[in-house]
């Protein structure tokens, strides 16, 4: 297995890494998911479980309910490597726009449940209703920022000349 750290950096990358990780873990993001995101981040090329864990001084296994999280989220990319059982991570095309508006249904849900929670406790009419359907159409106003904010992104990364990917 090739590696692609470059001598000299293994201490300020560990220690980017575990920063990183950590500030994400003090908003509430696993660290452990956060340890792995960051250490794909920063390799020059995809790496395998085995790998990270070997960056990481930790075991593959303990990688791969960080590398399940994050591909749920869209924030990693799972690739098979040919002619193995293994796979290869990397980071997808635009991360931050993909984990944060695209791949997440979090305030659609939200909503929905917020909607049948106004009509179980009688319409927004009650005291109950009424403070759940502030909640709802709170989280309506954010889906709506986010769509906005996802087109002002992407207007920026082609104006700057990062235009998004083409669809998979």
């Amino acid at each position: 297995m090739p590696d692609d750290r470059q001598p000299g950096h293994d201490e300020e990358v560990h220690l980017f890494v575990e920063r990183m990780a950590m500030a994400w873990a003090d908003v509430g993001f696993p660290r452990m998911a956060g340890r792995v995101l960051f250490t794909v981040m920063s390799a020059d090329g995809p790496l395998t479980a085995a790998q990270i864990g070997q960056r990481l001084g930790v075991s593959a296994a303990a990688v791969s309910g960080a590398v399940r999280h994050l591909t749920q989220f869209g924030m990693l990319v799972r690739e098979p490597v040919p002619r193995s059982r293994r796979d290869h991570y990397r980071l997808p095309d635009n991360p931050w726009y993909e984990g944060t508006i695209t791949k997440t249904g979090l305030y659609k849900n939200f909503i929905d449940i917020a909607d049948a929670g106004v009509d179980a406790l009688g319409g927004a009419d009650t005291p109950g209703g009424e403070r759940v359907t502030e909640m709802r159409d709170f989280f309506c106003f954010v889906q709506e920022e986010l769509d906005s904010l996802g087109e002002r992104w992407r207007a920026r990364r082609a104006a700057t000349g990062h235009p998004d990917p083409p669809a998979a």
